[in-house]
């Protein structure tokens, strides 16, 4: 509460200072920085970016977003994209339910008696869910969400292209790489310290969004040869997508520091809730709850080839409603053709 304190305290003095006048121009340069750009502005972006679609309609959040919008608009396509919405819910069901759910799927969308049957099953796959037993329910399902992914890469990507969902996204994009600085920004009290800089809590001018920024500072980082370390940080947290880990917000760099501006964690750190909250130590249902979301937060760095590197209680921090994620990416690696990794971890670069 009392960082809250000191939060409103700060905006209230910050706004105090301004004029009428002068708060009038910044309201209205802020609307016009947050206004989208228009869509003849952008036609050079399209040719830029590459036209796969596990990167377009799965691992970029916005495009994700607007085409499963595009799939919710086509009636034909809506049915594959609830499908899908269902047995993904399937595979993360508790186990005392996961049976009669798949058992609901299969007859819902894999029977050609129902009125939601997938018309689009190739004929093999076709002739296995009618014939299907409960023994092979899973089976039948784990081939229809492969053949539903299937058919979305065709056709409905190609229509998605041309959609005004599509243009969307674009407009977002464009509006991605406009340039950012500190001054869009407005810094408040320091959260924590380390090697190469520290950490405190900003605030986004045009949209009131509270963020944690690490600040490295740049003489600091060229004297202990840490430039490539900040650089491959910020390379990895750009590919990261994943509830369990930081995200990145925005990045650039002032006269003395480079900027990180990631996901503000109100919940401090775990050493601090193992030591300092309550008895020492945890509970064991949390130590089970903060251990799922740390190897689902582990599995998704090794998804994109990351090594972490860098696992302690000080690096799990903790939102508002008590989930965790990694933080402190600096000292991760990328794998490479699968080669092993053997630079040594020293402790300076700690």
């Amino acid at each position: 509460m009392g960082g809250l304190d000191n939060l409103i305290a700060n905006t209230a003095y910050l706004e105090a200072r301004k004029s009428k006048d002068a708060d009038n121009k910044e309201i209205q340069k802020r609307r016009k920085s947050l206004a989208l750009p228009k869509i003849n502005e952008f036609a050079e972006l399209k040719n830029s970016i590459t036209m796969e679609y596990e990167d377009i309609c799965e691992n970029q959040p916005i495009s994700k977003k607007f085409f499963k919008e595009f799939l919710e608009s086509v009636p034909e396509y809506l049915l594959i994209s609830e499908f899908l919405d269902e047995a993904e819910s399937w595979e993360v069901a508790e186990d005392n339910v996961k049976s009669s759910i798949l058992e609901g799927l299969v007859n819902m969308y894999l029977k050609n008696g129902s009125n939601s049957y997938l018309k689009f099953l190739n004929p093999d796959l076709d002739k296995k869910c009618q014939a299907a037993s409960k023994n092979d329910f899973e089976n039948v399902m784990v081939l229809a969400m492969e053949e539903a992914k299937a058919f979305l890469r065709g056709k409905p990507f190609e229509e998605f292209q041309t959609s005004i969902f599509f243009e969307k996204f674009l407009q977002w994009k464009a509006f991605e790489k406009q340039p950012v600085s500190e001054k869009n920004f407005e810094e408040f009290r320091t959260l924590g310290k380390g090697g190469f800089g520290e950490v405190c809590a900003i605030q986004v001018k045009n949209t009131g969004k509270m963020y944690a920024c690490k600040k490295l500072d740049k003489k600091r980082l060229k004297k202990k040869c840490g430039e490539k370390m900040a650089l491959l940080e910020k390379q990895i947290l750009e590919k990261v997508n994943s509830r369990f880990i930081v995200s990145l917000a925005y990045a650039y760099q002032s006269k003395t520091y480079l900027c990180l501006v990631m996901t503000l964690m109100n919940g401090g750190d775990l050493r601090f809730h193992i030591y300092n909250v309550g008895e020492k130590g945890l509970k064991m249902d949390r130590v089970i709850y903060y251990s799922a979301q740390i190897t689902c937060g582990t599995l998704h760095l090794h998804s994109i080839n990351v090594v972490y590197r860098d696992m302690k209680p000080e690096n799990v921090l903790l939102d508002d409603h008590g989930n965790c994620r990694l933080s402190d990416l600096g000292l991760a690696v990328k794998m490479k053709d699968d080669k092993p990794i053997t630079q040594r971890v020293s402790e300076s670069s700690l």
